[in-house]
């Protein structure tokens, strides 16, 4: 059995020996160190490189999400927040957190989380983030949940890109290549310097003259292919269809 190796971070030493006792109970798991604030954490997860990271939100100097910037998307483990205000749940869900225990939390919730960040590791030995699975769209002061897995295609706009599911398409503020870094490798593929495409929807494609090609959807949208992005297209597709 491989051990899980495992951070705590809370500035209360009550909710760390909580969190402690409860941990210990999986034979999986071995916790590697303790942090009472920001700073210390940011330095434990660089030198002790532990898989999992319980992380509190509301800390003295770094909070959590300033740890996690600090450490850097990357090098972070994998992330379960433990904190008593539930108002940073969106904000959790942004930077990938794999879970967010909302104190007091029973020991059946605390269970869940742990199960999932084991599934999770098992299926990701080299601790790579959790794949999106949703976006949050943030509109006229409304903020919405968009399904991977619904969109068609992406568009580069600046530093925004536009999602396309249907005809309607969703802003949101992030650059193609952070996007990109973020989606299922073997679903969305980028085609174009401009554009990413869900392989699902594609229907068909065909090579021009110039070495560049379209990309045509089930809906009949057609789509620039460059020529650099070829190979990989027909691969992906080759694979996804066999």
């Amino acid at each position: 059995m491989n051990k899980i190796r495992t951070l705590i971070v809370d500035d209360e030493a009550p909710a760390r020996a909580s969190l402690r006792l409860l941990a210990a109970r999986d034979p999986q798991i071995e916790i590697v160190g303790e942090a009472r604030n920001g700073h210390e954490a940011v330095a434990l997860i660089r030198r002790l490189k532990p898989a999992l990271v319980f992380l509190d939100v509301q800390m003295p100097e770094l909070d959590g999400f300033e740890v996690l910037a600090q450490v850097g998307l990357a090098a972070s483990p994998t992330v379960i927040f433990v904190t008593a205000y539930d108002a940073y749940a969106l904000q959790a869900f942004e930077v990938q957190a794999l879970d967010y225990l909302l104190k007091p939390f029973s020991d059946e919730r605390f269970h869940k989380a742990l199960q999932r960040a084991k599934a999770h590791l098992a299926r990701n030995p080299t601790n790579a983030p959790p794949t999106l699975e949703r976006l949050v769209i943030k509109s006229g002061g409304r903020v919405s949940f968009l399904t991977v897995a619904e969109i068609d295609w992406i568009e580069a706009a600046d530093y925004y890109v536009l999602l396309h599911v249907g005809a309607k398409a969703h802003l949101l503020r992030e650059t193609i290549t952070n996007l990109e870094a973020r989606l299922d490798q073997q679903t969305f593929l980028r085609i174009h310097r401009s554009t990413i495409v869900n392989l699902n929807r594609v229907r068909d494609w065909q090579a021009h003259s110039s070495g560049e090609g379209a990309v045509t959807l089930h809906d009949g949208t057609q789509l620039k292919l460059s020529r650099r992005r070829r190979k990989a297209l027909e691969t992906q597709l080759a694979q996804s269809r066999t």
